[in-house]
C-alpha cells in the first residue's frame, strides 16, 4: 500500500476525511434558496449595467 498512512497505534489504514462538508451548511449560506437568491442578484446587476 504505497502513500497510504497507517495508524501508529493499530496499524489500519487512515480513511481520510468525512465526506462532505456539513460545516458549511451551519448559517445556510450554501442552502438551494441561498444559492438561488444570489443567481437572481447577480442576473439583475447584469441586467442593470446592460440598461446603464
Amino acid at each position: 500500500m504505497a502513500g497510504r498512512k497507517r495508524c501508529r497505534m493499530h496499524g489500519g489504514t487512515n480513511p481520510g476525511a468525512p465526506i462532505g462538508n456539513r460545516n458549511a451548511l451551519k448559517h445556510g449560506y450554501y442552502s438551494a434558496d441561498a444559492i438561488a437568491m444570489r443567481r437572481l442578484a447577480k442576473a439583475m446587476r447584469r441586467q442593470l449595467r446592460e440598461l446603464g
